[in-house]
């Protein structure tokens, strides 16, 4: 493995490892359950997914590899999908918004 390899795996990890914890921070500041499931969604989804193809890169081609891009592949198709159905829950049991909310779209909507 060159050193450019190593380099390029690690800063992605790094990266990965940064967005974990703004979307950690987000987690414990945003007002309600609703911008906490934005920010952990977007941050903690493109972060892990990060730190995977980190580790696709430093492994290469191997069986760590390959289960590190099923991982991130599953990871992009289900954590919006579980966001919405964890919003969309909260919304129909009657969770408020935070009172500074500007739009309130399943309100809207009706449903």
């Amino acid at each position: 493995m060159n050193s450019i390899q190593q380099i390029t795996g690690m800063v992605f990890i790094i990266v990965g490892l940064g967005f974990d914890i703004f979307g950690c921070i987000g987690l414990l500041r945003l007002p309600d359950v609703y911008n906490r499931l934005q920010a952990t969604t977007k941050c903690v989804t493109l972060g892990t997914c990060s730190i995977l193809l980190g580790a696709f890169i430093l492994k290469g081609v191997s069986t760590t590899g390959i289960k590190a891009i099923l991982v991130a592949i599953f990871l992009l198709l289900t954590s919006p999908v579980a966001a919405h159905a964890l919003a969309r829950g909260a919304h129909k049991s009657g969770v408020k918004l935070w009172p500074k909310s500007v739009v309130d779209k399943y309100e809207q909507d009706g449903n």
